[in-house]
């Protein structure tokens, strides 16, 4: 599952889930950990490919489409 993190004071993540987070949950990992724009994150190390991130620190997470993954980055060859 797509997901947009919004973390506190930090602009939105793009990432893969492999299932929501339960109440119960006080961490969430996040595959292939990206800007919306699919550029790296500056304040990851070069090749990390999972991130854990503690709940809290989320303001809330946003679940994507399969349309809305198509539009979140999409390139155009003529």
């Amino acid at each position: 599952v797509t997901v947009v993190l919004h973390i506190a004071n930090e602009d939105p993540v793009v990432g893969e889930i492999d299932e929501m987070p339960k109440v119960t949950d006080t961490l969430v990992i996040v595959k292939n950990p990206r800007r919306r724009d699919g550029k790296d994150l500056q304040y990851l190390e070069e090749g990390v490919t999972t991130v854990i991130w503690p709940l809290y620190r989320l303001n809330f997470i946003e679940v994507m489409t399969l349309e809305e993954e198509e539009k979140l980055v999409g390139f155009v060859r003529e």
